[in-house]
């Protein structure tokens, strides 16, 4: 079994978007899975997936670029915003100010419609969430009209980078993600992605994302690890 990143579905410039990797990784396990990235996912190389009995392994040669794994997501779910508040709260993204990594496929302001997901989450006013209005484009679909899995899991990355404070522009790399897909996502619907801070331990960060169907139902729930990336020269706890 071999998988390979395109271009399209890339994080920084040279490496997978985390939540799409996971995605396309945790599609070898039957039901809600827990992803771990070791390396960065690297693009356009073929890269082996290989069964451990307990999960799978993503190889670029003898190095493990993320393992993947059957897991329960147990989060309390916030009651949904409604869309027109989402849309509002993307107003304020932090990363139309400044972003580290400006064509990530699923937050990146530089992304076109169609192209990249453009969920610009932004925190809801009276609430501890970020929030996020969210289309899909057709090009998501599958060939029944629903988002394809991986795409559900990118949905559910980027809007915890943003659940937390940290100076505008702060590179943040996802370490682990662990996510339950609900139930089916259409193509055009309108979606709201929300993510939320559960705590921190020195730079890792640790958050939980929810995605809503149009009618307010959760079709998609992920807890993530976050760490940030600390600038030359900074002292940091680990």
């Amino acid at each position: 079994m071999t998988m390979q990143i395109e271009p399209r579905f890339c994080g920084p410039p040279d490496a997978g978007n985390g939540g799409y990797v996971c995605g396309r990784l945790a599609s070898f396990i039957d039901g809600p899975a827990v992803v771990r990235l070791q390396l960065p996912p690297p693009l356009e190389v073929k890269l082996e997936v290989r069964s451990t009995g307990t999960g799978v392994e993503l190889l670029r040669g003898a190095d493990i670029v993320a393992w993947a794994r059957p897991s329960q997501v147990a989060l309390e779910i916030p009651a949904a915003p409604s869309y027109a508040e989402a849309e509002a709260a993307s107003h304020a993204y932090a990363g139309f100010r400044a972003h580290p990594f400006p064509d990530c496929f699923v937050c990146g302001p530089q992304r076109k419609e169609g192209d990249g997901l453009r969920i610009f989450a932004g925190p809801l006013p009276g609430r501890n969430l970020v929030a996020a209005p969210w289309v899909p484009h057709p090009s998501l679909g599958d060939p029944k009209g629903n988002v394809r899995p991986e795409f559900i899991w990118a949905a559910l990355d980027c809007p915890g980078a943003f659940s937390f404070d940290a100076p505008p522009g702060t590179p943040l790399l996802l370490g682990e993600l662990a996510a339950a897909i609900k139930g089916p996502v259409a193509v055009g619907e309108r979606c709201v992605a929300v993510g939320w801070a559960l705590t921190r331990d020195g730079r890792r960060h640790y958050t939980a994302t929810a995605l809503f169907s149009e009618s307010g139902e959760c079709r998609g729930l992920a807890r993530a690890t976050w760490f940030v990336v600390p600038a030359p020269g900074s002292a940091t706890n680990d």
